[in-house]
């Protein structure tokens, strides 16, 4: 039975926070509740500070079976994001691991430490065949636990060892730090960045996106990275109609006057517990035009905000969704976006020890 969607909870905005509770994990029977202050003594109050949980994982690289994703394999370092996008799919992950989709999965990042080792084995593995792999298909591989932990930068030295190619999409300015990695990989074909742009209204942007990079910040990142001989490119993610899937033509010819040679896009999808989250969000930050808004999204699902079809589910089906993809198409060819057939190169991977390829 689908969860109710209610808009009781009144208490105090968390600023900081994108989501403001924590909706029940599903795959859990019981869950803690607090109805005495003095009842419960190990009790985390709602907008407690981040906490890192050290994790010795057992694998690294994942086969992803989505046909529209645009990936083969994905790796990532980090679960769970401090950046608290309110829309992220990534959110619903988090339930796997015994926590909640909301308020958990921005202050308990569960890092895996041995990230770089499993990465390396996977790839000294005989049975590997070379194809690029994503980093992150899941959560922002340079939210802040990367400036501590360090672990992007040590996997991207692995796969330029390897002549390993990589995909990267990121939200975050921290990834100029590795400007000088990326530009030498770059060289080889190895690695291709999208920076994801949602919107240049920066309060929209501090409520929807809260600990996250301003948008001029991610359009410094694209034109640096460009400079360097990167590859960038812009991800539009999602556009939610009535809030900013009007700033689209803007967003595009920003990033493509600042180097940005492709892009891609997604529209809202609010799947499992992003549905409660999003909606008690939607409802305390724009109660003007929640009604709107969510009827938009709606419009754009065949009446429901979430569509689990492969091939319709990122862009939606019926007018809405209609108009906003032809935008992309006409706005792609206008910026140039998208012009060149390019691709990473698989060509020259070797693992240590090996001797380059005769043929």
């Amino acid at each position: 039975m689908e969860e109710e969607i209610t808009n009781d909870n009144k208490d105090q905005y968390l600023k900081g926070r994108g989501a403001q509770f924590n909706p029940k994990n599903r795959f859990l029977k019981n869950e803690k509740v607090r109805e005495q202050i003095e009842s419960i003594d190990d009790w985390t109050e709602p907008n407690s500070a981040t906490v890192y949980l050290e994790d010795h994982a057992k694998g690294l690289v994942n086969k992803v079976d989505s046909p529209d994703v645009g990936m083969w394999y994905s790796m990532n370092p980090y679960q769970g994001c401090e950046h608290g996008c309110i829309y992220c799919y990534a959110r619903n992950v988090h339930e796997y691991w015994g926590y909640s989709a909301g308020l958990d999965f921005e202050r308990k990042i569960i890092v895996k430490k041995n990230a770089p080792e499993l990465l390396r084995k996977f790839l000294m593995n005989k049975n590997w065949e070379c194809v690029p792999i994503a980093l992150s298909g899941n959560t922002d591989c340079y939210q802040p636990a990367e400036k501590k932990f360090e672990l992007t930068k040590r996997i991207l030295e692995v796969c330029n060892e390897f002549n390993q190619p990589v995909g990267m999409i990121t939200k975050n300015a921290g990834i100029l730090r590795d400007t000088k990695l990326l530009q030498e990989m770059a060289k080889k074909k190895l690695v291709s960045v999208l920076v994801s742009i949602t919107s240049f209204n920066e309060d929209l942007r501090r409520a929807m996106e809260p600990r996250t990079t301003t948008a001029k910040q991610r359009l410094r990142v694209i034109r640096e990275l460009s400079e360097a001989g990167v590859r960038a490119g812009v991800m539009l993610g999602p556009m939610i109609p009535g809030l900013n899937e009007h700033e689209m033509q803007r967003i595009m010819e920003a990033a493509s006057a600042n180097g940005a040679t492709f892009s891609a896009y997604t529209f809202i999808r609010l799947n499992g517990a992003i549905k409660l989250i999003f909606h008690d969000w939607l409802y305390k930050n724009f109660p003007d035009r929640a009604d709107k808004v969510w009827h938009l999204i709606e419009n754009g699902h065949g009446g429901q905000v979430n569509d689990s079809r492969y091939g319709v589910r990122m862009r939606g089906e019926g007018p809405i969704s209609d108009l906003v993809g032809q935008q992309f198409k006409k706005y792609n060819k206008i910026y140039k976006l998208n012009a060149e057939r390019w691709e990473l190169d698989c060509s020259n991977f070797r693992r240590p020890g090996e001797q380059g390829r005769l043929f």
